[in-house]
């Protein structure tokens, strides 16, 4: 029996809900290895949390779990520190021919003294815009919090909630009860990893001190410098991690850093041996890896990579090729998740005309802002590469932008001729939303109205957009978002949602859900219009329980990841109405109103 995309989503909630015995440890959840199957001597041990003082509880250690803290470094005396003898002049020449090393515990202080150091309590980038207070999780329990996260299949359907989601994820925030503040912020970056946020996965592992990591944060952390191309940002955690790990890519990583340092020799010996010891298929993880050993100082080995033969795109190939700005085959990006083509978009290392295809797909996501995409689209003006079709896009866009109002329309339009229900479409709504807001909102320019709204709301542009109300009537698709999207709450009459819905019962069913959400219609007709239009929004699960005790409890980043976990679907035909209607709902009851508004203003959009 087949079954239908909404059926799907709600077996999906279902799953969600039962996590909690459905998913095992979080020790066992690893990343698959960077490398093809063989590549190393040895599997990589599991990165079982290492317990430690974080200001929290921590999760109670397992029996027989291997420890991983590392060995004591060797550490050479450092000249002119207080403590070691010699330091100071003397005119007594020392008997002792040897000076006493120093400690690593007193290295420890004279590296990072104690102010300077970042407690495990609190993780986060502080000063982001949008940024959630530290109680974005509340009281929910970590462990709990980390297997939805592991098992979230991202991206999801809603630019606006990838966004927000982004938000709470680096968010300054208390790690929760029950887990490590390494681990949690693991779990953190992953996740947007695969969201398709490298960047910001990156800045989150990297506010965590080193000292602090854990056999899980060294693995997603390599995750996340490969995703941005950064394979300098392995070179401080090289040393430490390969004592908890045998995965051969801090082998590899190890080469990489000792030939950007100028070990060119050193690094040729371990690249040597690993061409040795690869598979068939690793040759070009090797050799990928030596292209970057060859750049470093007094570096003599060039690379040639071949893609010939190559039918599989790893992390490791990617963040490498990304690494040296080596183009990787369009083809082998159609055997991965969206997310990477995310990350690809983001790579400032490659030429905007490479990149222009994969950042209208991040913009549809909310990878890539509106004004971001302008600017790599203007970039196309300078590009030697770039197709004529590229060119004249860019071209267009700037008549756009500062054309008189009549020039601008035309170029619109134009721009606007996919469908806004598939990924591009929506990406030129984002594109286009600053210069839409432009248009001055007369009665001429009301038949383009509906577009005009929907463009400068993927933006968030809701104030220019609420100058249309005049000019549009009632019934609208454009009606229906500003109704959503008005930040002063006007309440809205039942019978003109009904009217609504009778001309498409879909998006009638949707607004209806957002406005019940929202607050905006009259409490005693909420039940009966529910029966009206067929939106279950009184029915129970354990999925809408946790969403709506989330936002009760004000918990914003709880929210938004279990309004994730009701959008796991590629787009919003497959979002039951009564899902956005307790996914608003709860950002509302958790103070996260502007959100809730901007993606019940996209599911009519996109609808």
């Amino acid at each position: 029996m087949k079954t239908s995309p909404t059926d799907r989503l709600r077996i999906g909630i279902a799953a969600a809900a039962l996590i909690a015995v459905a998913v095992p440890a979080i020790g066992q959840d690893v990343p698959e290895s960077l490398l093809p199957p063989g590549f190393g001597d040895a599997p990589a041990p599991a990165p079982t949390p290492t317990p430690r003082a974080s200001g929290r509880p921590a999760a109670p250690a397992v029996p027989g779990t291997p420890n991983f803290a590392p060995a004591a470094p060797i550490v050479q005396p450092l000249p002119g520190v207080p403590g070691i003898p010699g330091a100071e002049p003397s005119p007594v020449p020392s008997a002792t021919a040897t000076p006493t090393p120093i400690s690593p515990e007193a290295l420890r202080q004279y590296e990072l003294p104690d102010y300077a150091r970042r407690s495990t309590a609190s993780i986060g980038i502080a000063g982001q815009g949008g940024a959630f207070g530290g109680n974005a999780f509340g009281t929910s329990d970590g462990p709990w919090l980390q297997r939805i996260m592991r098992s979230l299949d991202a991206p999801v359907a809603s630019r606006w909630v990838s966004i927000a989601l982004r938000r709470a994820l680096v968010s300054d925030i208390a790690t929760p009860t029950g887990v490590d503040g390494a681990d949690f912020a693991a779990e953190r970056a992953w996740l947007l990893v695969r969201m398709g946020e490298a960047a910001p996965a990156r800045a989150l592992v990297q506010s965590v001190d080193i000292d602090n990591y854990t056999p899980k944060l060294y693995q997603i952390a390599m995750q996340a410098m490969l995703a941005t191309g950064d394979p300098g940002g392995l070179c401080p955690l090289n040393a430490p991690a390969m004592r908890v790990s045998n995965e051969r890519g801090w082998r590899l990583a190890n080469a990489i850093c000792l030939g950007l340092s100028g070990e060119a020799a050193q690094a040729g010996r371990i690249v040597d041996q690993a061409r040795r010891q690869a598979p068939g298929g690793g040759a070009i993880d090797v050799a990928l890896a030596e292209k970057l050993v060859g750049k470093g100082a007094q570096g003599r080995r060039a690379a040639t990579i071949e893609w010939d033969g190559i039918d599989r795109l790893t992390a490791w190939r990617y963040g490498m090729a990304a690494a040296s700005a080596t183009p990787v085959p369009a083809g082998l990006f159609g055997g991965v998740g969206p997310q990477v083509r995310y990350w690809h978009a983001t790579a400032p290392q490659y030429a905007p005309n490479l990149r222009l295809a994969d950042a209208d797909l991040a913009a549809a996501q909310g990878v890539v802002s509106s004004e971001a995409l302008v600017d790599l689209y203007a970039q196309l003006t300078t590009d030697e590469d770039a197709t004529s079709t590229q060119t004249a896009l860019a071209s267009d866009l700037r008549t756009a932008f500062t054309g008189s109002d009549t020039d601008r329309l035309a170029m619109l339009r134009q721009f606007w001729e996919p469908a806004i229900t598939t990924p591009l479409g929506y990406a030129r709504r984002v594109l286009t939303a600053r210069a839409a807001a432009m248009i001055a909102p007369v009665a001429d320019h009301a038949g383009d109205a509906d577009q005009l709204i929907a463009s400068m709301l993927t933006a968030g542009l809701d104030l220019p957009a609420l100058r249309w109300r005049g000019v549009i009537p009632v019934g609208s698709d454009g009606w229906a978002m500003l109704t959503v999207a008005d930040p002063m709450g006007r309440s809205v009459a039942a019978g003109a949602v009904s009217d609504y819905a009778g001309q498409n019962a879909r998006k009638g069913q949707l607004l209806f859900a957002a406005l019940a959400g929202l607050g905006r219609l009259p409490r005693d007709q909420v039940q009966g219009m529910a029966r009206e239009l067929n939106v279950a929004v009184g029915a129970r699960n354990s999925w809408t329980d946790a969403i709506d005790r989330a936002g009760v409890n004000g918990e914003g980043g709880t929210v938004l990841l279990l309004a994730a976990t009701g959008m796991q679907t590629s787009d919003w035909r497959g979002v039951p109405a009564e899902a956005l209607f307790h996914i608003v709902a709860a950002l509302r009851a958790a103070g996260r109103e502007g959100e809730a508004r901007m993606i019940a203003a996209e599911s009519i959009a996109r609808s």
